[in-house]
């Protein structure tokens, strides 16, 4: 069983990691493409709903939802962003985010009181899971980031492919705690007395990749191992798509780049990604438009959420206009 091979490992720290580019070194991959393959990503991404920008008004009668798609990673031109999103937050009566601190802080008392979260406490040690070449890499790329090799012997297969996500150059950041947009919206609102609430449990994401088998689990680090060595190459790729208002071709070359793993079919691929993507995006941003409807009863809503739930035919904004909301971008 090979579900989450590749994509999860690509996708795990892009849907939950916090590194600054700023501190960071790499090369776009994707504006180091040859035009036509450019050209060829760039066709497929806009062949799906609301593929650019990352400011969206909606509409319905007397209800408003303003919607932002969010970088989760530090990054100095969210400072243009952060202008652009305070003139609107003088008529919004609460603001909804992925998660507030307050699930944040019940994220870190679960993983207190549940060591099993993201630590082995039975069964095999990932040193057992993995050749003994992948872990010698595993181990070299953790100690990078400043993980002992004996801890990250411990630690669950897919929160490992988190960590290897995340450049070595930006941990510092990282411990100290520089936050990316969503959590400088948040100071903006909590500033202006805005109430701030989640748009879904504090353990949504960690329980998806908590219920993987130990399988999934193994191949999805054995995936991140093929990026770990140039993942500021990917910080960089992520954050420039972002800022461009293209958040969608990262989904479409990231296709590209699992379809270059070891045993990867077509036929896998489109399995692969058509689950991802349901168990990552469509089925939260569904959990997430009653919250949605239902805020914006109550007056004005502003929403900041990873920016490639926007998009595509089952993204947010699509599921809004099948509620009736008239969608138009706001000047970026």
């Amino acid at each position: 069983m090979r579900k989450f091979l590749g994509i999860s490992g690509f996708f795990a720290a892009l849907l939950t990691a916090a590194a600054a580019q700023a501190a960071c070194e790499g090369r776009d991959l994707i504006a180091s493409l040859p035009a036509e393959a450019r050209a060829d990503l760039a066709a497929r991404a806009d062949s799906h709903a609301y593929a650019r920008g990352n400011l969206w008004h909606a509409r319905r009668g007397e209800e408003v939802i303003l919607l932002v798609g969010t970088y989760h990673l530090p990054d100095p031109r969210h400072e243009a962003t952060l202008a652009q999103i305070t003139p609107l937050m003088a008529g919004v009566s609460q603001l909804l985010v992925e998660a507030t601190p307050q699930e944040e802080a019940l994220l870190k008392e679960e993983i207190a009181n549940r060591p099993d979260f993201m630590v082995i406490t039975e069964g095999p040690r990932l040193s057992e899971q993995l050749t003994e070449d992948e872990w010698k890499k595993l181990s070299k790329e953790a100690q990078l980031r400043g993980i002992p090799a004996f801890m990250a012997d411990r630690f669950r297969p897919w929160y490992m492919a988190v960590l290897l996500g995340m450049p070595p150059c930006a941990m510092g950041d990282l411990k100290e705690g520089v936050r990316g947009l969503d959590h400088q919206i948040m100071a903006l609102a909590e500033a202006r007395d805005i109430p701030v609430r989640a748009l879904e449990r504090y353990d949504t994401l960690f329980s998806i990749f908590g219920e993987l088998s130990q399988e999934d689990e193994t191949e999805m680090v054995r995936a991140s191992l093929l990026t770990a060595e140039r993942p500021e190459d990917m910080t960089v790729t992520l954050a420039n798509a972002y800022f461009a208002g293209e958040s969608r071709l990262v989904w479409e070359f990231t296709r590209d780049l699992s379809a270059e793993l070891p045993g990867m079919t077509p036929q896998e691929l489109d399995r692969q990604f058509a689950l991802m993507e349901e168990v990552l995006m469509i089925r939260r941003n569904q959990r997430w438009i009653p919250v949605l409807l239902s805020a914006a009863s109550e007056g004005p809503v502003l929403a900041a959420f990873g920016a490639l739930h926007l998009s595509g035919e089952k993204g947010v904004l699509a599921l809004l206009q099948a509620e009736g909301f008239e969608i138009r971008p706001l000047a970026e």
